[in-house]
Formats: C-alpha cells, structure tokens, sequence
C-alpha cells in the first residue's frame, strides 16, 4: 500500500473521531443550555457510552498499524500539513491505547453526573454534597496519570493534558513572581483616597436590552452568528461541535449588565478562535487549537487588552447611554473606562479585575497542587480557600457558594485547567504588544469601532496556524520572544498608575 493510501485512510478514521466529539461537545453544551433536569442520570449514562465508542475508535488496532506504516515510510510526499496529522495523531494514539475502556468511561459518566450534583450543590451553598465527587475525581485522575504519563508527577500529568509542556516546575516560580508584584499593588491601590466612582454601574438594567447590546459588540468584533449562537447558562464558556458551530453562553443580572457584557466579549474571543480555525484542512488534528492558554489569550485579548481599554470604551459609551439612559445620564465617557477597570477584591473570579484575577487563579492552582501532593485534604477546603483569599486579597467569602464552590471545573474533573487563564492573560499581553508595533494604528482603529484589522491579524498570526507548531514555537514565531511575566507586569503597572493615580515599584 502507497503512502498516500495510508494517510487517506489516517484522515477517515481521523475525521470519525472528531466528528464523534462533535456530538459529545453538542451533548455537554445541550445539557448546560437546555437540557430538562430530571434527565441528568439519563444523558450521564448517554455520554459514557459515547465516550466509550469514540475510545475504542482511538485505540483500534487497525488505527495504529496505520500509524506504523507511516512512521516507518516518511518521505517527502507528505507534507507539513501531513506530517502535523501524523505527529498529533501518533501521540494521541499512545495516550489512548494506555487508558482502560473502563477508566474513560468512569470519567466520562462522572463528569456528566458530577456537574449536576456542582448546580444543586452551589445552589444550597453545601460544600458536603460536592465533596465526594472530587473525591472519587482525583482518585480517577490520579489512576489516569499514572497510565498516560508515569514519568510525571501525578498534578503536572494533568497540567499537560490542557498546557501541553508546562509543569508545576516551570508554573509556581512564575505564579511566586506575580503574588510578589500584584500583592503590594492591590495593596497600594485599596488604600488610595482616590477610588473611580462605580455606583452608576448598579442599577436596574432590561435583559432583553442587555442582550442587544452584547449580540451587537459580538458582531462588530467579527462573530459569525449564520455559524454561531448566543445562550445562557450558569458558567459562561464557549462550545459547540465545528468551527461552523460555535456556541457561546452567558448569564444575566438585572442589577449589573457589565458582567454579561464582558462575558459575552470574552467568550466571542474564543469564538472567533474557533471560527478562525483553518477547517478546510478537514476534521483533522492540523486544524484544531492550540493549549487552552492560548485559547485564553485569545479571549482575555479581547475582554482585557481591547474591551477594557480608553478607545473602545470611548467608542460605546454614547451606545451604552442611549440603552441605559437613566444610569448614564450624568456619567462621562472617562469615567465609564475608570469605573471598568476599577481594581477591588472580589469572591467571584469571572467578575475579578485584572490585577485581582491572578490571585484567584493561584489560589486554586496551589489547591489543587496540594490536592495531588496529598498536603491538603478535600474536607478541608472550604476553610484553606477562605484562609488563602484572606491572604491574598485580603476577603473572606460569606458562602461557599461564594468560595469553594463557585467553579464548575472540578465538576468535569478538568484539574490543571486554572494555570491556563493566567498563562493565557500574558500571552494576551506579549501578543497585544507586538500588534501594537506591527499595526500602530490599532487604537485609533478601536476608537473607530473598526476591528477588522485586529481581527485579521489574529486569524493571520494564530488561529490559522491550527497545531502546526507547539505553542512556545508559536509565540516565538509571533512575537520574536519566549514567553515572559513582563509584558503583563508592565501593563498592568502603566495602567493603574494612570487610573489611580499612583506609583507602583
């Protein structure tokens, strides 16, 4: 058999998997957005078993011998397209082959069955009823790293499932870094006489007019709605099947419509990853995204280093003005942006400021390190989240609702996914960074409300390029560096000095 003949029967089994985690994707979105409650047991026991198909389709025999025949027939037919296919496909094969039927299974059913235990749990602020569920998760993780990578440590194994080469050894002396410099920072500005009027922020807000206007930002930044959607859900985040089929979530307050806003501008960061994906390569590994920092970068890219800046919120405040005219009647444009990016320690993350943000991104980092190093136990959690938050930003939540339980990440089982945010924000910042010396025209461009030159940038640079190239490959080959805490530390410095009106060390 040819070599071509190998490869093309590699992308039909290729493309099969990945259309059949298309249907799971759809499934976990529909059991978030619309799903009836009382078929919670029901779609767990549905997902199992399609996790347990697409796990024999990942580890068929038949799969694997063509994978050897390539390997061992490397010529210059294939190219860097093909070669990318092989190299994904080839390492994702070794994973799989090492997971038992069983353990995916258990997973797949416990992550289904555990986010609905998280809803109820969260809802009657009982941290009891969530315990066993991470109990019986980091038993199951600590077994499935120890099959995918027993040369790593049990947390640094789940790490590299989201942050592919990252390790704890290379995350906490940077994580150390920021707590040095942000500590002090959040420190100085609380204490500051002057502090950005936010209380036009509160009010009485229409959802229906609130959903207008993030559907309208959502389309300016560039978001395909003829292949994509807009819903609501208890934990924003963005999913669907396809690049043609990208679905975003949010949830509303009428007390406060920047929250769903900003929502919806960060999760349309990821979307337009996603739909910025080269798809016309097929269903295939060269398409698909990067780490999740680097969809993160993408999405804090927009919310923080775009949306959060002086133009764009000059660009929409007369819009914002005429939606909400009797909040903003007395309110300049100037102190919209201040009261946007006021810095306060809060409980919830999503709603956290960006010199906060990190800090309750390495409180659960340090958790769930503790966690797989066995220094803390699942029991005690409530009280170490409350005694870290106290430590780092200086508050204590009333609730675990508020605390410990505020996450739906240990629902689902995804430990290791939190480093990614903040690995994420300083991609943003080294990315933002060398666009505004590629394109010096970026911010008279926002205040014009023109994107398209950002958004053609970024599908250029990043969301074409699909898997061709690991991400420190990647950022180097944007940016001219390796990735660096700089860029971030800098930013947020010059920043709130303005703001506030301060001076940072």
């Amino acid at each position: 058999m040819t070599i071509k003949k190998h490869y093309q029967n590699l992308v039909q089994r290729l493309e099969e998997i990945a259309r059949l985690n298309g249907i799971m994707d759809t499934l976990g979105w529909d059991q978030e957005v619309m799903m009836p409650i009382g078929a919670s047991e029901t779609r767990s026991k549905q997902i199992a078993a399609l996790a347990g198909v697409i796990h024999e389709r990942a580890t068929d025999p038949v799969l694997g011998d063509c994978l050897s025949a390539l390997k061992d027939e490397i010529s210059d037919e294939l190219g860097e397209i093909e070669r990318c296919n092989i190299r994904e496909a080839q390492r994702s094969y070794e994973l799989e082959t090492r997971i038992p039927k069983r353990l995916v299974q258990e997973l797949a059913e416990l992550s289904s069955r555990g986010q609905g235990i998280w809803v109820t749990a969260r809802q009657e602020n009982n941290f009891a009823d969530f315990a066993p569920v991470i109990k019986r998760f980091l038993k199951l993780k600590t077994e499935w790293a120890q099959y995918v990578s027993p040369d790593f440590l049990r947390y640094d194994a789940n790490i590299d499932l989201f942050e592919r080469g990252m390790t704890m050894a290379t995350i906490t002396p940077i994580f150390e870094r920021l707590k040095d410099e942000l500590i002090p920072m959040i420190h100085i500005i609380q204490h500051h006489a002057h502090q950005p009027d936010t209380s036009f922020l509160q009010g009485h807000f229409a959802l229906n007019k609130q959903e207008a206007l993030a559907k309208k930002i959502s389309r300016d930044m560039g978001f395909n709605f003829e292949q994509g959607r807009i819903d609501v859900s208890v934990h924003p985040f963005c999913g669907g099947s396809h690049p043609t089929d990208v679905r975003i979530t949010t949830r509303y307050k009428t007390s406060n419509f920047v929250e769903s806003l900003y929502s919806v501008i960060h999760e349309t960061g990821h979307a337009l990853y996603e739909q910025g994906r080269p798809y016309e390569m097929g269903d295939v590994p060269a398409s698909e995204s990067l780490t999740m920092g680097l969809h993160e970068s993408q999405s804090l890219f927009w919310e923080r280093m775009i949306a959060q800046g002086k133009p764009f919120c000059f660009h929409y405040f007369e819009t914002i003005r005429a939606i909400f005219p009797d909040s903003f009647r007395s309110v300049s444009a100037d102190l919209f942006y201040r009261a946007i990016n006021v810095c306060k320690p809060d409980f919830i993350r999503v709603e956290a400021d960006e010199i906060t943000y990190p800090l309750h991104i390495i409180l659960r980092y340090e958790i769930e390190k503790g966690l797989f190093e066995n220094s803390l136990q699942v029991d005690d959690l409530p009280q170490i989240w409350n005694e870290l938050m106290k430590e780092y930003l200086g508050i204590q939540p009333p609730s675990d609702t508020l605390g410990v339980l505020q996450d739906s990440h240990w629902s689902g089982g995804a430990f290791g996914y939190f480093p990614s945010y903040t690995l994420g924000a300083m991609y943003a910042c080294q990315f933002y960074n060398t666009l505004l010396r590629e394109q010096p025209n970026t911010e008279k461009n926002i205040a014009k409300g023109n994107f398209a030159p950002i958004k053609a940038w970024l599908n250029e640079k990043i969301h074409s390029q699909g898997r061709l190239y690991s991400t420190e490959e990647l950022v180097w080959r944007v940016t001219g560096e390796m990735l660096t805490p700089n860029y971030f530390i800098d930013y947020l410095k010059n920043k709130y000095s303005q703001i506030y009106g301060v001076k940072f060390s």
